[in-house]
């Protein structure tokens, strides 16, 4: 094996190898995005058991990196739900749009407030969003497609 052999299989083989870092570290982004969005759906659901276990309504609001308390308002808040989407996965990096308020859970399950909450994570162009409808609180995952909430 002579010299050049060599140093064109070592420059195939990293370029080869830095395909597969830089994919892999997309693909790993879109797996975290996936999972905050379902954290989030899984905090909703959490605060819906929480409100009917307890036969009394609670709020929360939905903050730069997950679920929090309520800046004003006279309910307790649904601390089963409270806390970052990606804990521990630098939250740092997840930036979420929404037009959600407040929302309430009453004590028979239904939820006050609604909205489309839109989830960027660096490291991935691709946008996931949560569609939260009123009354039932019924969500749905999608991806950002044409400006809209598409099912994934």
């Amino acid at each position: 094996m002579s010299l050049a052999e060599l140093l064109i299989t070592i420059a195939i083989a990293g370029l080869l190898a830095s395909l597969g870092i830089s994919h892999g570290g997309q693909s790993l982004a879109r797996q975290r995005l996936l999972h905050a969005s379902r954290q989030l759906q899984l905090a909703l659901e959490r605060a819906r058991d929480q409100a009917q276990a307890s036969e009394f309504p609670c709020a929360l609001e939905l903050g730069g990196q997950g679920w929090q308390e309520p800046v004003s308002g006279d309910l307790p808040v649904c601390t089963s739900a409270i806390g970052p989407l990606l804990p521990g996965w630098g939250g740092a990096q997840l930036r979420l749009d929404h037009n959600l308020r407040r929302l309430t859970f009453t004590s028979n399950g239904l939820v006050l407030g609604g909205g489309t909450v839109w989830l960027h994570l660096h490291g991935t162009e691709q946008v996931r969003c949560v569609v939260i409808s009123l009354p039932l609180g019924i969500t749905r995952h999608g991806t950002k497609q044409r400006g809209r909430c598409l099912p994934a």
